[in-house]
Order: C-alpha cells, then structure tokens, then sequence
C-alpha cells in the first residue's frame, strides 16, 4: 500500500528558527570572540605601560642590536602614535658613522642608499653586515651611469656574471710575474728532496714553508733556532739600518678596511730563513767552522767573519805558519813545497776574504740576486810571490780589517720584495679554507720552477665552490668585499647608559 506522505508534509515538520537557540558551541563561540580580543587589548596596555615596545616589532632584532629591542624610538621615528616603517638613516649613524663607499658618487649626484636598504634588520640570525649582491650590482651593474671615472670593471651582476679576473692575475701584453726576488723553484722543493749537504731525504709540505700569521716560531719543521737570536742585529756604524720595507713593501692597497680588526690568521705569514729555510740550507764558509755565518747584511756578515776568524787564530797560533801542499800544485806533481809565516792580521785578512768570496758567489747567489761585488784579488791566499792585499790597503789591525769592508766591493743583495697580500681589493681568509689541501686552490705550484710564477689561484677556482643555489657556499659581494672603509670612521658622541637602556629608558 503507497504511503501517503508529500514533500510538503515532510518540510512542516522542520523547524525554521533552529538557528536562534543557543547551543553550547554557540556561546563557547561568543566568549572566545568576546575575550581574545580583550586579552589582546589587556595584553598590549600592559606592555605599553611596562615601557615595553616589541608588541610593535615585525620580528627580533640581529645579535649586534638585540640590547635594543626595548629601544623602538631609538632608531623609528614616532609619529601619529606610532613608528615609522624604516629606520632613520641619523639614527644608524648616531652610533657608527661609517664614511660612504666611494665620494666621488656623491659628487656624480648619483642617488645614495639608505642604510636600510642594504642592512635589513628584524631577521634575528641574519648577518647584519653581509649586504646581499642585489643591492651591490644596482650601482656596479652600470658604474659608468652611477658615477663617472670608475676604474673598476663596469658590468658586474655577480661573482658568477660579470666580475672580471683578479688584477693581480691580468695582464695587458704578458705573463704576470711576481716582483720578487727570491730564487725558489717550487716544483723540485715539492718534491722528495735531500736534507742539507749530507742529510737524509724528506718530502716537504707547504705548511712547512707557509703558515698563517699566528704561526708561532716552535711550528716549524725545519727552523733552526740558532739563527733566531741573530736577527735583527744592530747595523755597523756608517751602514744605513736594516730597513724591513725593501724585505716586505708596504701594499698600495684599494680595499676598504673592515670594521673589525684581522685576528692575524687571513694571510700567510713570510717565510723566514731561520724557519723555513735553516733547516736544509746552511752558511756554512770554512771547513774548520761548524757554525754558519748569520742571516743578515753583507756589513753585518763581514763583521762576523773578521771577530770569528780573529778569534780562532788566537786559540790556533801555529796555522800562522803555513807549509804548501805539493799535491795541491797545479802545475802537475814534483813541486817542491813551500812555507810562509803570515802576521795574524794577514791571515784574517785572506780568511774572511776568501769565505766572503765563496758566501756571495755561491751560497748566497743561490737564492738572492747578488750584485756589485766582483771576485776577490786571485792572490790572496794563492801563494802568490806578491803580498797579498785586502782591498787597496793592507790592514794592520782587527779595526782596519772592519773599516776595509767600505772600501772593498761587499756584496749588494737586492731586497727579497716578498708581497704578503696579493688581492688587496678584496678580504680573504685563509683559516676559514683550512679544510682543504693548499694544491688543491695552487695547483700551479707543483710545476712552478720560476720564483717570478705567480702561484695564487684565479677566479675560476674561488667560483668552484663559491656559487648561487643549492649545495655552494654562499657568493655575495661581502664575502670578499668591505662597503665602508672604517680606517676612517667618525667619532659619535654615546647615545644610551646602561641602567636606562636594560630598563627601557632612553
């Protein structure tokens, strides 16, 4: 039997005003709806009257400025009741007032970025400091536009478009050369090599030549500290002082200097003689001598040789008289021999002559470009019928063989010219590279056998790691680069005492 029941029927039975009574969810609804916003209201007097103004903060402040956090004022500007949206530019240079990036822009009328366009704050672990690359290229990205008579590279987006081959490694007409001095070739030193004269072989490392600047002297492998104590050693009257620039010229750098100081560890330290070189390389002049000569100036050398050799021939007396070997003749044999008695003036003379003869046209020219000095007079010490002289006039004591050394040819040893930092545009860190081996960035060192190689890597190694996207270190221009040159900073006047600032005060 079909039921009898419509549509119409059906809808009676529904009541139409179930949305006006109350239910518990409603009125669970109503009180939060009520009492969020009181709580809110609540909550934010109370800061507000506590002096705390980080409810107005659009995330936490860097490390550098976290004591600020209280401080809104101290870099907004308040107005209608509230802050303004960026910081001030007087505000950031009420605490450290850096001086621009270049002067000559702000003579070019070009337009000058607000500090807070390149250094955001409210990031909390954000590097303050490391302004990204974008706001870097918008001026080196046409600098013939942003400021006239650049003499940097013009178009320069990134580290990976545009930026131009270190200077020190371009050239207009020629391979770079290094200005240096020093005779080292590299690729035989990176080689399995013989210690000293007689020694056993070693393999060398670059850390045993080049390390950091803190390197203490006890960390080197091959230093002798026997030489240590020599240098420096106080010029001869009438010689000019040992002047450490014609060693290590000062760099006539562009770069800007950081705001931080350099904790010694950025550069390689110079490699010394005493612990690098001592080890393998000895100074040895006579037979009868275990020790070598000193590390030092051909004056201070020359003085050495006088007072060792005087002193010795005071202990030795009878090589004052000297019996010529017959084997020695080089005439062939049958010779008969000979003898002399020399005053013991005479036979320092010829000692220090002949040792000086071997120091600066053997030892020494090995590594040093040595000039102005010519072979000693081929009679002294060569049993020559003709007295032998010392430079133009004999010496008749310890004094006149000293001041002899004025007026005879002594060596000139062209300054080493070591250059300590190779990209002074930039900033880099060899402590934050420790982790990698040295050949890997100097390849060119393990086939280097010119001392005029210049071994730093160029630009195609730092872009293998350094890089934009995933899985490469970070490439932005303040990694290398400094925007403000702080050497010349301005002193402010403080702003804030610390019981107000803690407290909330100003």
């Amino acid at each position: 039997m079909a039921r009898d029941r419509t549509t119409k029927a059906v809808a009676q039975r529904i009541d139409l005003n179930y949305f006006k009574r109350a239910t518990p969810f409603k009125r669970a609804k109503l009180w939060l709806a009520i009492l969020a916003p009181a709580v809110a209201l609540v909550w934010i007097g109370g800061q507000f009257i506590g002096g705390d103004q980080r409810v107005y903060s659009s995330g936490r402040l860097s490390e550098a400025h976290a004591v600020l956090e209280k401080q809104c004022a101290a870099c907004h500007v308040r107005a209608a009741g509230g802050f303004s949206a960026k910081a001030a530019d007087a505000a950031c240079l009420a605490c450290h007032d850096g001086p621009a990036h270049h002067p000559e822009m702000t003579a070019s009328n070009a337009r000058q970025q607000a500090c807070a366009e390149c250094h955001a704050e409210h990031r909390r672990s954000a590097h303050l400091a490391a302004a990204s690359t974008k706001n870097c290229s918008e001026c080196h990205l046409d600098l013939a536009r942003a400021g006239a008579g650049s003499h940097f590279a013009n178009n320069i987006r990134s580290l990976a478009d545009g930026h131009p081959e270190f200077a020190t490694l371009r050239t207009a007409g020629g391979a770079a050369r290094d200005p240096g001095t020093i005779k080292l070739n590299h690729a035989l030193h990176m080689r399995s090599i013989r210690r000293g004269p007689t020694g056993p072989m070693v393999q060398l490392e670059c850390s045993d030549c080049h390390k950091t600047g803190d390197a203490s002297s006890s960390s080197w492998r091959f230093r002798d500290a026997a030489y240590a104590p020599m240098l420096p050693r106080p010029p001869l009257p009438s010689q000019r002082a040992y002047d450490l620039k014609d060693e290590f010229p000062e760099q006539k750098t562009r770069g800007l200097m950081p705001l931080r100081p350099r904790l010694g560890r950025e550069l390689m330290t110079a490699p010394k003689f005493e612990n690098a070189c001592a080890g393998c390389h000895l100074l040895t002049f006579d037979r009868r001598m275990d020790e070598g000569v000193p590390h030092d100036t051909p004056p201070v050398i020359h003085e050495y040789l006088v007072k060792r050799f005087v002193k010795y021939i005071a202990a030795h007396p009878s090589e004052l008289h000297q019996v010529q070997n017959p084997e020695r003749s080089l005439f062939g044999r049958g010779q008969p021999s000979s003898t002399r008695v020399l005053t013991g003036t005479r036979w320092v003379a010829e000692q220090v002559a002949v040792a000086e003869e071997l120091l600066w046209h053997k030892t020494c020219a090995q590594c040093h470009s040595v000039s102005g000095t010519s072979l000693q007079d081929v009679r002294i010490a060569r049993w020559d019928e003709t007295p032998a002289q010392y430079g133009t006039k004999p010496a008749a004591s310890l004094a006149g063989l000293e001041a002899s050394a004025t007026e005879s040819s002594l060596a000139k040893i062209a300054p080493a010219r070591l250059t300590s930092q190779w990209l002074p545009h930039a900033r880099f860190d060899h402590d934050a590279h420790t982790g990698f081996a040295c050949t890997g960035c100097h390849q060119n060192a393990l086939k280097s056998t010119e001392s005029s190689d210049i071994l730093i890597p160029g630009i195609a190694v730092c872009q293998t790691c350094h890089a934009p996207g995933p899985g490469y270190v970070s490439s932005q221009c303040s990694e290398c680069h400094t925007y403000h040159d702080w050497s010349k900073r301005k002193e402010v006047k403080p702003t804030f005492t610390l019981p107000k600032l803690k407290t909330g005060g100003n």
